[in-house]
């Protein structure tokens, strides 16, 4: 196909259309929390959210965003050359905070010369009008996508990993969202204790027809000191092998619109943390395997969308 030799429409392929060039994640943490830990909601957070929040790799709150920036730019920049980034706020809810600490932060991040973007991971239930406001005006400076950790569309599964909110309220998000002319990617995860299949293609389907542009899909990971280990410890489910994540992954692949950037198609849980499955630790290894079955069976992002369509 026509992205950069890869099956399916990748952020980097998007990323050099787009800037001119390879550009890398800068990934920051603002100190904040999240209404599923502090109380609001929970005090456990997700089921499968480590300590560190989802933000294990991202860098020291304790520095400045300034001096976050120039620390992970140092550490890009002594393996390869690279001249532009994206500012990704990773760790936690990085909207659950007053607007006016938020725009500090936002503003150091997206005013760097070298940052072309501005990435915000969120809740759809932590943005409130004012948050929107400071998102669309910082929008007019560069682009701001915003990612939601949506994981599934099933209300039954979305109760066992203590979401928090119901879909109801991430169609409006994306609805408030889209009409503010804001980017949108979705965090979906593939292998849910309970989910099928055709659950997890309910869930591409369902997005295919929202106005996102991008989709991170995540192979289920369990990490220590998460309830979600004590679960899988237990027996009480199975994580899905290589195999079986390629065959699914290649599905949903099939399925999703071409439209859509595939922004993730895997992960690397921190090593420390990992406890299943530990084959997903060989992330080059998953990639290569991916891209070879897909171009040898001749499969490609949105070939079952496109046919379905006909």
């Amino acid at each position: 196909m026509k992205w950069l030799g890869k099956p399916y429409h990748s952020l980097d392929f998007m990323l050099r259309e787009r800037f001119g060039e390879k550009v890398y994640k800068l990934t920051l943490n603002g100190g904040m929390s999240c209404p599923n830990r502090d109380g609001k909601l929970g005090t456990r957070g997700c089921i499968f959210c480590s300590a560190g929040g989802s933000g294990d790799f991202a860098a020291d709150p304790a520095q400045s965003i300034d001096e976050q920036i120039s620390r992970q730019k140092d550490l890009i920049c002594q393996k390869r050359p690279v001249s532009k980034f994206i500012a990704y706020f990773q760790a936690y809810t990085n909207t659950y905070a007053p607007v006016a600490y938020l725009r500090s932060i936002f503003t150091q991040a997206i005013s760097h010369p070298e940052v072309v973007a501005l990435s915000i991971g969120t809740r759809p239930d932590c943005l409130p009008v004012d948050v929107l406001d400071l998102l669309e005006e910082l929008n007019q400076i560069k682009p701001v996508w915003v990612e939601l950790g949506l994981q599934t569309i099933h209300p039954a599964t979305a109760s066992y990993i203590r979401r928090g909110y119901p879909l109801s309220c991430f169609t409006k998000a994306v609805e408030e969202l889209h009409a503010r002319h804001l980017e949108i990617i979705v965090h979906t995860i593939l292998g849910l204790p309970g989910e099928s299949s055709r659950q997890i293609l309910e869930t591409i389907d369902f997005l295919n027809h929202q106005p996102i542009q991008g989709i991170k899909m995540q192979l289920l990971h369990v990490l220590k000191g998460t309830d979600l280990a004590d679960d899988y410890l237990a027996r009480k489910f199975q994580v899905l092998s290589q195999e079986e994540y390629l065959n699914l992954l290649i599905s949903c692949l099939e399925h999703l619109s071409p439209d859509i950037v595939v922004h993730r198609v895997t992960g690397d849980g921190p090593k420390d943390l990992l406890i299943a499955p530990l084959w997903s630790s060989a992330k080059r290894t998953v990639l290569n395997e991916l891209h070879h079955r897909m171009k040898e069976e001749d499969i490609w992002q949105g070939k079952r969308y496109k046919e379905e369509a006909l």
